[in-house]
């Protein structure tokens, strides 16, 4: 087994990923590589817990900001991104640190997923408008007969990935499980330490409650406000997420702003449900758990460790 590329931070939301990635890179020289989904997203930083100014300009990040909400960011695309990344924040002499929720970015890097067939332009933006115009059991039971094989993942995965998988079955004639089966990989598979932060439930949900609080205090609802305001429509890809589906109901005035803080703590709850039976299927079988509940300097010690025990220098490049 060839020595690690990086160091992965995963958990579910608000387990203290973020908390526990600027400590390490006050330990060692580091840079943080962002898996997740929704932080690619320019103009969503309250929804998405996004680094704030300041622990950016503490630490380099890297998959922040990196497309407008109206369009799409997929994991391929992330796979190649960021192995660019971390040759470069290996080249600075620094320990890469891949840190969010969404684990089928990461395992687009630890896996590749297949070369992407090419499609016309045109075709899937105008696929892509009418199907976001139908409601989600219809696109799920479309989803069943085409690719019963993804219908799980694609319906675990939202109206994006349940959008994307019919995409590529009408446009291609082929189901998207086909081509991630007997397509040729998109890239070279990176070794790395996987360290999969681990909480009791009833910790995760008061964590959880607390903020959803607080991004409402710091300000969710004029940044729901803003981009609507800017032209983003609520089905757009961005907008889709959990935090910003909610606030955009109550704006409309279907919800009151504690039913929907309340709405978005519910979802974020089963979001957090759905990261953890992800992780509990997907990652590799030697990911390390790591007691989020323990002091963090403890953590920072066993993430160390962990990372030593597999062949990894920090800071060497």
């Amino acid at each position: 087994m060839s020595a690690p590329r990086f160091l992965a931070l995963v958990g579910p939301t608000a387990s203290g990923k973020t908390e526990l990635a600027l400590a390490l890179a006050r330990a060692v020289p580091s840079e943080i590589v962002s898996v997740d989904s929704r932080q690619v997203y320019r103009g969503m930083d309250v929804g998405t817990a996004k680094a704030t100014a300041a622990e950016r300009a503490r630490v380099p990040h890297h998959g922040l900001d990196l497309v407008d909400p109206d369009q799409r960011y997929s994991a391929g695309r992330f796979a190649r991104d960021a192995r660019a990344w971390i040759a470069g924040i290996e080249e600075r002499g620094r320990l890469p640190l891949l840190v969010g929720g969404t684990g089928f970015f990461l395992r687009a890097l630890l896996a590749p997923i297949f070369a992407e067939p090419h499609l016309d332009r045109e075709r899937v933006d105008a696929l892509r408008r009418w199907l976001a115009g139908q409601p989600r059991p219809l696109l799920e039971a479309w989803v069943r007969c085409l690719d019963p094989r993804r219908a799980e993942v694609a319906a675990q995965g939202g109206p994006q990935r349940l959008s994307r998988t019919l995409e590529v079955a009408l446009l291609t004639g082929r189901p998207l499980s086909e081509w991630h089966r007997v397509a040729p990989a998109d890239g070279e598979a990176l070794e790395g330490v996987v360290m999969r932060l681990d909480l009791p439930r009833e910790e995760l949900d008061r964590r959880i409650e607390a903020r959803t609080r607080r991004m409402v205090e710091e300000g969710l609802v004029a940044e729901v406000a803003g981009l609507l305001a800017r032209g983003y429509a609520p089905g757009a890809p961005g907008m889709t997420g959990v935090g910003y589906s909610e606030i955009v109901a109550h704006l409309r005035g279907d919800l009151t702003l504690d039913e929907a803080v309340a709405d978005v703590a519910a979802a974020t709850r089963r979001y957090a449900r759905r990261q953890l039976t992800w992780f509990r299927n997907q990652l590799p079988p030697d990911t390390v758990a790591l007691d989020a509940t323990l002091p963090l300097p403890q953590r920072v010690e066993l993430a160390l460790d962990a990372w030593r025990a597999r062949g990894g220098v920090p800071g060497a490049g």
